[in-house]
């Protein structure tokens, strides 16, 4: 009996897929004159230097991405392609409106049951409040769950299922200082 779960337990596990969010690095102040459209603002130095530093930190660790969706707001951009770069997945990134400010849950998820078939590790790089309310609708199935991604703060979960409800565990949620 227990060596009949352990099998089960070892093909669930199988087919989980590792979803990993990220909020994008440190950007340009709302209040600078010389960035009037907030989809266009830039990175700092600081939040590239930071952004290195996390992608580094993923190459060390040996983790890896089968495809990055980015919000196409610049700051997420430019955060994805610098992950992007550092572990050699140019060719894996995709831009969605889905992770940009107004985009919704239901069209994302969409988006993520048609991609896993392929691919047991996603990353996604957006804002907040998105990305804090994502992690609580799948791991409570509501808006239940304090959660706040720091700038440059990366995320795990762990899915079986892709479903606007419970379906995930948090596996860690890290500050940027941890790397």
């Amino acid at each position: 009996m227990s060596r009949a779960r352990l099998i089960v337990g070892r093909r669930l596990r199988m087919n989980c897929m590792k979803l990993y969010l990220l909020r994008h690095g440190e950007a340009a102040d709302h209040s600078d004159p010389r960035q009037p459209n907030d989809a266009a603002r830039p990175l700092t130095p600081k939040g590239r230097k930071r952004t290195r530093q996390l992608a580094n930190a993923l190459r060390q660790l040996e983790i890896s991405f089968d495809v990055i969706f980015s919000s196409p707001l610049l700051r997420a951009q430019q955060t994805a392609e610098i992950v992007a770069r550092s572990l050699d997945l140019e060719n894996k990134l995709r831009l969605t409106n889905h992770l940009a400010p107004g985009g919704t849950f239901v069209d994302l998820l969409a988006q993520l049951e048609h991609a896993r078939a392929q691919a047991k590790a996603i990353l996604l790089v957006g804002h907040e409040p998105y990305l804090s309310g994502l992690i609580s609708l799948l791991c409570t199935g509501g808006p239940t769950l304090a959660v706040e991604m720091k700038k440059g703060g990366l995320c795990r979960l762990e899915m079986e299922t892709v479903k606007a409800g419970r379906c995930a565990t948090l596996e860690w949620l890290l500050n940027p200082r941890h790397f």
